[in-house]
Protein backbone atom coordinates (compact mmCIF):
# COMPACT_ATOMS: atom_id res chain seq x y z
CA UNK A 1 0.00 0.00 0.00
CA UNK A 2 1.34 3.42 -0.98
CA UNK A 3 1.60 6.17 1.65
CA UNK A 4 2.12 9.86 0.83
CA UNK A 5 5.82 10.72 0.85
CA UNK A 6 6.96 7.08 0.69
CA UNK A 7 9.53 5.89 -1.83
CA UNK A 8 6.84 3.86 -3.60
CA UNK A 9 4.59 6.90 -3.87
CA UNK A 10 7.44 9.10 -5.11
CA UNK A 11 8.46 6.48 -7.66
CA UNK A 12 4.95 6.22 -9.03
CA UNK A 13 4.68 10.02 -9.22
CA UNK A 14 7.92 10.12 -11.24
CA UNK A 15 6.66 7.38 -13.55
CA UNK A 16 3.48 9.37 -14.15
CA UNK A 17 5.44 12.57 -14.88
CA UNK A 18 7.52 10.82 -17.52
CA UNK A 19 4.53 9.05 -19.11
CA UNK A 20 2.51 12.28 -19.14
CA UNK A 21 5.33 14.26 -20.81
CA UNK A 22 5.75 11.61 -23.53
CA UNK A 23 1.99 11.22 -23.95
CA UNK A 24 1.45 14.92 -24.60
CA UNK A 25 4.46 15.38 -26.90
CA UNK A 26 4.21 12.15 -28.88
CA UNK A 27 7.92 11.46 -28.61
CA UNK A 28 10.80 13.01 -26.68
CA UNK A 29 14.47 12.33 -26.19
CA UNK A 30 15.55 11.45 -22.68
CA UNK A 31 17.19 14.89 -22.37
CA UNK A 32 13.90 16.55 -23.37
CA UNK A 33 12.04 14.42 -20.81
CA UNK A 34 14.45 15.59 -18.11
CA UNK A 35 13.86 19.23 -19.06
CA UNK A 36 10.09 18.79 -19.24
CA UNK A 37 9.76 16.97 -15.91
CA UNK A 38 12.58 18.51 -13.86
CA UNK A 39 13.92 15.02 -13.09
CA UNK A 40 17.62 14.22 -13.25
CA UNK A 41 19.04 12.52 -16.32
CA UNK A 42 19.88 9.43 -14.24
CA UNK A 43 16.33 9.20 -12.87
CA UNK A 44 14.85 9.57 -16.35
CA UNK A 45 17.17 6.90 -17.71
CA UNK A 46 16.12 4.43 -14.99
CA UNK A 47 12.42 5.17 -15.45
CA UNK A 48 12.60 4.86 -19.24
CA UNK A 49 14.35 1.49 -18.84
CA UNK A 50 11.63 0.31 -16.46
CA UNK A 51 8.82 1.50 -18.75
CA UNK A 52 10.48 -0.11 -21.75
CA UNK A 53 10.86 -3.43 -19.94
CA UNK A 54 7.18 -3.24 -18.97
CA UNK A 55 6.10 -2.59 -22.56
CA UNK A 56 4.77 0.91 -21.89
CA UNK A 57 7.24 2.81 -24.12
CA UNK A 58 9.31 2.18 -27.21
CA UNK A 59 12.86 3.53 -27.45
CA UNK A 60 14.50 4.14 -30.82
CA UNK A 61 17.90 5.62 -31.77
CA UNK A 62 17.85 9.19 -33.04
CA UNK A 63 20.04 12.29 -33.03
CA UNK A 64 19.73 15.67 -31.32
CA UNK A 65 22.07 18.56 -31.96
CA UNK A 66 24.36 16.30 -33.94
CA UNK A 67 24.70 13.84 -31.07
CA UNK A 68 23.30 10.39 -30.63
CA UNK A 69 20.13 10.26 -28.59
CA UNK A 70 17.23 7.94 -27.83
CA UNK A 71 13.68 8.86 -28.74
CA UNK A 72 11.00 7.71 -26.32
CA UNK A 73 7.38 7.24 -27.39
CA UNK A 74 4.45 5.33 -25.97
CA UNK A 75 4.19 1.77 -27.21
CA UNK A 76 2.01 1.06 -30.21
CA UNK A 77 0.41 -1.66 -28.10
CA UNK A 78 -0.48 0.75 -25.29
CA UNK A 79 -3.83 1.69 -26.83
CA UNK A 80 -5.52 3.79 -29.49
CA UNK A 81 -7.71 6.88 -29.44
CA UNK A 82 -10.49 8.01 -31.79
CA UNK A 83 -11.29 11.48 -33.06
CA UNK A 84 -14.74 12.39 -34.41
CA UNK A 85 -15.43 15.80 -35.96
CA UNK A 86 -18.95 16.91 -36.86
CA UNK A 87 -18.92 19.91 -39.19
CA UNK A 88 -22.10 21.48 -40.56
CA UNK A 89 -21.53 19.69 -43.86
CA UNK A 90 -19.17 16.83 -43.07
CA UNK A 91 -18.19 14.03 -40.72
CA UNK A 92 -14.51 13.17 -40.25
CA UNK A 93 -13.09 10.35 -38.13
CA UNK A 94 -9.47 9.52 -37.31
CA UNK A 95 -7.81 6.68 -35.39
CA UNK A 96 -4.47 7.36 -33.74
CA UNK A 97 -2.07 5.69 -31.36
CA UNK A 98 -0.49 7.17 -28.25
CA UNK A 99 2.68 8.02 -30.16
CA UNK A 100 0.68 10.67 -32.08
CA UNK A 101 0.58 8.61 -35.27
CA UNK A 102 -2.63 8.67 -37.32
CA UNK A 103 -3.42 5.09 -38.32
CA UNK A 104 -6.60 5.64 -40.32
CA UNK A 105 -8.71 8.62 -41.33
CA UNK A 106 -11.78 9.19 -43.47
CA UNK A 107 -14.28 11.98 -44.17
CA UNK A 108 -17.69 11.96 -45.81
CA UNK A 109 -20.33 14.61 -46.58
CA UNK A 110 -23.09 14.93 -44.01
CA UNK A 111 -25.80 17.49 -43.28
CA UNK A 112 -25.26 17.53 -39.52
CA UNK A 113 -27.99 20.14 -39.00
CA UNK A 114 -30.69 17.87 -40.44
CA UNK A 115 -30.71 14.99 -37.97
CA UNK A 116 -28.67 14.27 -34.86
CA UNK A 117 -29.71 10.60 -34.95
CA UNK A 118 -28.46 10.16 -38.51
CA UNK A 119 -25.22 11.92 -37.60
CA UNK A 120 -24.54 9.58 -34.69
CA UNK A 121 -25.52 6.54 -36.78
CA UNK A 122 -22.99 7.51 -39.44
CA UNK A 123 -20.31 8.29 -36.85
CA UNK A 124 -20.79 4.91 -35.16
CA UNK A 125 -20.51 3.08 -38.48
CA UNK A 126 -17.43 5.00 -39.59
CA UNK A 127 -15.62 4.56 -36.27
CA UNK A 128 -16.16 0.81 -36.27
CA UNK A 129 -15.14 0.52 -39.93
CA UNK A 130 -11.86 2.36 -39.32
CA UNK A 131 -11.11 0.29 -36.23
CA UNK A 132 -11.47 -2.85 -38.31
CA UNK A 133 -9.26 -1.32 -41.01
CA UNK A 134 -6.39 -0.83 -38.55
CA UNK A 135 -6.49 -4.48 -37.49
CA UNK A 136 -6.41 -3.43 -33.85
CA UNK A 137 -8.95 -4.90 -31.45
CA UNK A 138 -11.66 -2.57 -30.07
CA UNK A 139 -10.54 -3.48 -26.55
CA UNK A 140 -7.49 -1.29 -27.21
CA UNK A 141 -9.64 1.87 -27.57
CA UNK A 142 -8.92 4.16 -24.61
CA UNK A 143 -11.34 6.93 -25.49
CA UNK A 144 -13.01 9.10 -28.11
CA UNK A 145 -12.71 12.84 -28.69
CA UNK A 146 -15.81 14.43 -30.21
CA UNK A 147 -16.06 17.84 -31.85
CA UNK A 148 -19.33 19.67 -32.53
CA UNK A 149 -19.89 23.03 -34.26
CA UNK A 150 -21.23 24.90 -31.23
CA UNK A 151 -20.51 25.69 -27.57
CA UNK A 152 -20.96 22.91 -25.01
CA UNK A 153 -22.71 23.80 -21.74
CA UNK A 154 -20.31 22.65 -19.02
CA UNK A 155 -22.99 21.89 -16.43
CA UNK A 156 -25.33 19.84 -18.66
CA UNK A 157 -23.05 18.59 -21.43
CA UNK A 158 -25.57 19.74 -24.04
CA UNK A 159 -25.10 22.31 -26.79
CA UNK A 160 -25.22 25.77 -25.26
CA UNK A 161 -26.97 27.35 -28.25
CA UNK A 162 -30.04 25.75 -29.84
CA UNK A 163 -29.92 28.28 -32.68
CA UNK A 164 -26.72 26.69 -34.05
CA UNK A 165 -27.92 23.08 -34.24
CA UNK A 166 -31.67 23.15 -33.58
CA UNK A 167 -32.02 19.45 -34.35
CA UNK A 168 -29.64 18.65 -31.48
CA UNK A 169 -31.65 20.42 -28.77
CA UNK A 170 -31.51 18.54 -25.47
CA UNK A 171 -28.98 15.97 -26.72
CA UNK A 172 -25.84 15.23 -24.72
CA UNK A 173 -23.36 14.38 -27.52
CA UNK A 174 -20.82 12.66 -25.26
CA UNK A 175 -23.43 10.42 -23.63
CA UNK A 176 -25.03 9.60 -26.98
CA UNK A 177 -21.81 8.47 -28.65
CA UNK A 178 -20.48 6.76 -25.53
CA UNK A 179 -23.68 4.74 -25.28
CA UNK A 180 -23.24 3.56 -28.87
CA UNK A 181 -19.53 2.73 -28.68
CA UNK A 182 -19.17 1.65 -25.07
CA UNK A 183 -16.06 3.77 -24.46
CA UNK A 184 -15.48 7.12 -22.67
CA UNK A 185 -16.17 10.16 -24.88
CA UNK A 186 -14.77 13.67 -24.32
CA UNK A 187 -16.59 16.47 -26.17
CA UNK A 188 -15.68 20.04 -27.08
CA UNK A 189 -16.58 22.62 -29.70
CA UNK A 190 -14.80 22.63 -33.04
CA UNK A 191 -12.83 25.85 -32.47
CA UNK A 192 -11.30 24.53 -29.24
CA UNK A 193 -10.37 21.29 -30.98
CA UNK A 194 -8.89 23.23 -33.90
CA UNK A 195 -6.72 25.08 -31.39
CA UNK A 196 -5.61 21.79 -29.82
CA UNK A 197 -4.86 20.27 -33.21
CA UNK A 198 -2.71 23.20 -34.32
CA UNK A 199 -1.04 23.35 -30.90
CA UNK A 200 0.04 19.69 -30.99
CA UNK A 201 0.56 19.06 -34.72
CA UNK A 202 0.43 22.34 -36.62
CA UNK A 203 1.18 26.05 -36.65
CA UNK A 204 0.88 26.41 -32.88
CA UNK A 205 3.71 24.05 -31.96
CA UNK A 206 6.16 25.55 -29.51
CA UNK A 207 3.85 28.24 -28.10
CA UNK A 208 1.82 28.29 -24.89
CA UNK A 209 -0.55 31.18 -25.60
CA UNK A 210 -2.56 30.79 -28.76
CA UNK A 211 -5.84 31.80 -30.37
CA UNK A 212 -7.23 29.67 -33.20
CA UNK A 213 -9.79 31.55 -35.30
CA UNK A 214 -12.12 29.40 -37.38
CA UNK A 215 -14.18 31.15 -40.04
CA UNK A 216 -16.80 28.90 -41.63
CA UNK A 217 -20.61 28.98 -41.39
CA UNK A 218 -19.96 30.80 -38.12
CA UNK A 219 -16.92 32.38 -36.47
CA UNK A 220 -15.34 31.03 -33.31
CA UNK A 221 -12.05 31.10 -31.43
CA UNK A 222 -10.26 28.40 -29.50
CA UNK A 223 -8.14 29.95 -26.74
CA UNK A 224 -5.03 28.32 -25.31
CA UNK A 225 -3.59 29.94 -22.19
CA UNK A 226 -0.39 28.59 -20.66
CA UNK A 227 -0.66 25.46 -22.76
CA UNK A 228 -4.26 24.59 -21.84
CA UNK A 229 -7.55 25.30 -23.59
CA UNK A 230 -9.53 27.97 -21.76
CA UNK A 231 -13.28 27.30 -21.91
CA UNK A 232 -14.67 29.59 -19.22
CA UNK A 233 -17.05 28.53 -16.42
CA UNK A 234 -19.95 28.04 -18.85
CA UNK A 235 -17.97 26.65 -21.76
CA UNK A 236 -18.59 29.64 -24.04
CA UNK A 237 -15.16 31.33 -23.98
CA UNK A 238 -13.95 32.21 -27.46
CA UNK A 239 -17.24 33.28 -29.06
CA UNK A 240 -15.38 36.00 -30.94
CA UNK A 241 -18.00 35.94 -33.68
CA UNK A 242 -20.35 37.87 -31.40
CA UNK A 243 -18.13 40.86 -30.75
CA UNK A 244 -20.17 43.88 -31.84
CA UNK A 245 -18.70 45.82 -34.76
CA UNK A 246 -21.74 47.92 -35.70
CA UNK A 247 -24.71 48.44 -33.36
CA UNK A 248 -26.93 49.27 -36.34
CA UNK A 249 -25.60 46.45 -38.51
CA UNK A 250 -27.35 43.25 -39.68
CA UNK A 251 -29.28 41.21 -37.13
CA UNK A 252 -27.24 38.21 -36.01
CA UNK A 253 -28.66 34.78 -35.18
CA UNK A 254 -27.75 35.51 -31.53
CA UNK A 255 -30.28 38.38 -31.53
CA UNK A 256 -27.79 41.25 -31.49
CA UNK A 257 -26.90 43.55 -34.37
CA UNK A 258 -23.63 43.95 -36.18
CA UNK A 259 -21.73 41.00 -34.71
CA UNK A 260 -18.38 40.12 -36.29
CA UNK A 261 -20.03 36.98 -37.66
CA UNK A 262 -22.48 39.03 -39.74
CA UNK A 263 -19.54 40.54 -41.65
CA UNK A 264 -17.34 37.46 -42.01
CA UNK A 265 -19.20 34.11 -41.86
CA UNK A 266 -19.96 32.28 -45.09
CA UNK A 267 -23.74 32.56 -44.66
CA UNK A 268 -23.47 36.35 -44.79
CA UNK A 269 -20.58 36.74 -47.24
CA UNK A 270 -21.62 34.39 -50.03
CA UNK A 271 -24.88 36.24 -50.90
CA UNK A 272 -22.73 39.28 -51.79
CA UNK A 273 -21.09 37.33 -54.61
CA UNK A 274 -23.77 34.90 -55.77
CA UNK A 275 -25.52 37.33 -58.16
CA UNK A 276 -22.38 37.33 -60.29
CA UNK A 277 -21.10 33.82 -59.59
CA UNK A 278 -24.19 31.64 -59.34
CA UNK A 279 -26.28 30.19 -56.50
CA UNK A 280 -23.97 27.23 -55.84
CA UNK A 281 -21.01 29.39 -54.81
CA UNK A 282 -19.08 28.14 -51.77
CA UNK A 283 -16.41 29.79 -49.67
CA UNK A 284 -13.89 27.27 -51.00
CA UNK A 285 -14.75 28.42 -54.54
CA UNK A 286 -14.50 32.09 -53.53
CA UNK A 287 -10.97 31.48 -52.26
CA UNK A 288 -10.05 29.67 -55.46
CA UNK A 289 -11.42 32.49 -57.63
CA UNK A 290 -9.63 35.09 -55.52
CA UNK A 291 -6.33 33.27 -55.94
CA UNK A 292 -6.97 33.24 -59.69
CA UNK A 293 -7.42 37.02 -59.68
CA UNK A 294 -11.21 37.54 -59.54
CA UNK A 295 -11.54 41.19 -58.37
CA UNK A 296 -14.90 40.79 -56.61
CA UNK A 297 -13.77 37.76 -54.62
CA UNK A 298 -10.50 39.47 -53.75
CA UNK A 299 -12.34 42.53 -52.50
CA UNK A 300 -14.73 40.51 -50.33
CA UNK A 301 -11.90 38.45 -48.83
CA UNK A 302 -9.94 41.62 -48.06
CA UNK A 303 -13.00 43.15 -46.36
CA UNK A 304 -13.52 39.97 -44.33
CA UNK A 305 -9.85 40.02 -43.34
CA UNK A 306 -10.10 43.58 -42.06
CA UNK A 307 -13.14 42.70 -39.95
CA UNK A 308 -11.46 39.59 -38.54
CA UNK A 309 -8.42 41.73 -37.76
CA UNK A 310 -10.61 44.02 -35.66
CA UNK A 311 -11.76 41.05 -33.63
CA UNK A 312 -8.21 39.76 -33.25
CA UNK A 313 -7.09 43.19 -32.10
CA UNK A 314 -9.64 42.97 -29.28
CA UNK A 315 -8.22 39.56 -28.35
CA UNK A 316 -4.71 41.00 -28.34
CA UNK A 317 -5.73 43.82 -26.04
CA UNK A 318 -7.48 41.44 -23.62
CA UNK A 319 -5.34 38.29 -23.65
CA UNK A 320 -2.08 39.21 -25.39
CA UNK A 321 -1.60 35.84 -27.18
CA UNK A 322 1.78 35.19 -28.76
CA UNK A 323 0.25 33.59 -31.85
CA UNK A 324 -3.03 33.62 -33.75
CA UNK A 325 -3.73 30.80 -36.21
CA UNK A 326 -6.40 31.24 -38.88
CA UNK A 327 -8.36 28.11 -39.83
CA UNK A 328 -11.34 27.16 -41.95
CA UNK A 329 -11.74 27.50 -45.73
CA UNK A 330 -10.82 31.18 -45.62
CA UNK A 331 -7.31 30.40 -44.38
CA UNK A 332 -6.50 28.88 -47.79
CA UNK A 333 -6.54 32.43 -49.20
CA UNK A 334 -3.12 32.95 -47.59
CA UNK A 335 -1.80 36.49 -47.80
CA UNK A 336 -4.97 37.69 -49.53
CA UNK A 337 -6.65 37.48 -46.12
CA UNK A 338 -3.66 37.54 -43.75
CA UNK A 339 -2.37 40.91 -45.00
CA UNK A 340 -5.62 42.84 -44.26
CA UNK A 341 -5.84 41.06 -40.90
CA UNK A 342 -2.37 42.35 -40.04
CA UNK A 343 -3.37 45.86 -41.13
CA UNK A 344 -6.34 45.90 -38.75
CA UNK A 345 -4.35 44.41 -35.88
CA UNK A 346 -1.63 47.03 -36.26
CA UNK A 347 -4.28 49.76 -36.35
CA UNK A 348 -6.51 48.70 -33.44
CA UNK A 349 -4.35 46.62 -31.09
CA UNK A 350 -2.14 48.06 -28.38
CA UNK A 351 1.27 48.49 -30.09
CA UNK A 352 3.15 46.27 -27.63
CA UNK A 353 0.60 43.47 -28.06
CA UNK A 354 0.64 43.82 -31.86
CA UNK A 355 4.46 43.67 -31.97
CA UNK A 356 4.55 40.43 -29.97
CA UNK A 357 1.88 38.71 -32.07
CA UNK A 358 2.65 36.31 -34.88
CA UNK A 359 -0.16 35.51 -37.32
CA UNK A 360 -0.10 32.19 -39.14
CA UNK A 361 -2.19 30.22 -41.59
CA UNK A 362 -3.36 26.91 -40.13
CA UNK A 363 -1.11 24.04 -41.17
CA UNK A 364 -3.72 21.29 -40.85
CA UNK A 365 -6.55 22.62 -43.02
CA UNK A 366 -9.79 20.68 -42.58
CA UNK A 367 -8.02 18.08 -40.40
CA UNK A 368 -7.36 20.47 -37.50
CA UNK A 369 -10.53 19.62 -35.59
CA UNK A 370 -10.32 15.83 -35.88
CA UNK A 371 -6.66 15.85 -34.88
CA UNK A 372 -7.63 18.13 -32.01
CA UNK A 373 -10.18 15.51 -30.98
CA UNK A 374 -7.36 12.97 -30.77
CA UNK A 375 -5.33 15.46 -28.73
CA UNK A 376 -8.32 16.00 -26.42
CA UNK A 377 -8.35 12.31 -25.46
CA UNK A 378 -4.59 12.32 -25.00
CA UNK A 379 -4.83 15.32 -22.67
CA UNK A 380 -7.81 14.05 -20.66
CA UNK A 381 -6.88 10.40 -20.21
CA UNK A 382 -5.19 9.29 -17.01
CA UNK A 383 -1.91 7.43 -16.81
CA UNK A 384 -3.02 4.52 -14.61
CA UNK A 385 -3.83 2.23 -17.55
CA UNK A 386 -0.47 2.91 -19.17
CA UNK A 387 1.37 2.11 -15.93
CA UNK A 388 -0.25 -1.26 -15.34
CA UNK A 389 2.57 -3.11 -17.05
CA UNK A 390 5.24 -1.07 -15.29
CA UNK A 391 3.53 -1.45 -11.89
CA UNK A 392 2.10 -4.97 -11.87
CA UNK A 393 0.91 -4.60 -8.30
CA UNK A 394 -1.32 -1.67 -9.21
CA UNK A 395 -5.08 -2.22 -9.38
CA UNK A 396 -6.07 -2.83 -13.00
CA UNK A 397 -7.89 0.01 -14.69
CA UNK A 398 -11.08 -0.76 -16.55
CA UNK A 399 -10.91 -0.94 -20.35
CA UNK A 400 -14.18 -0.91 -22.19
CA UNK A 401 -14.88 -2.52 -25.52
CA UNK A 402 -17.49 -1.73 -28.15
CA UNK A 403 -20.92 -3.05 -27.30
Amino acid sequence: METPGSQTSLHRANLERVVRAVRMAGSLTQAEIARATGLSAATVSNIVRELKDGGTVDVTPTSAGGRRARSVSLSGDAGIVIGVDFGHTHLRVAVGNLAHQVLAEEAEPLDVDASAAEGFDRAEQLVKRLILATGIGPDKVIGVGLGVPGPIDVSSGTLGSTSILPGWSGINPAEELSGRLGVPVHVDNDANLGALGELVWGSGRGVKDLAYIKVASGVGAGLVIDGRVYRGPGGTAGEIGHITLDESGPVCRCGNRGCLETFTAARYVLPLLRPGHGPDLTMERVVQLAREGDPGCRRVIADVGRHIGSGIANLCNLLNPSRVVLGGDLAEAGELVLAPIRDSVSRYAIPSAARQLSLAQGALGGRAEVLGALALVLSEMGDSTLLESALPTAAPASRLAFT
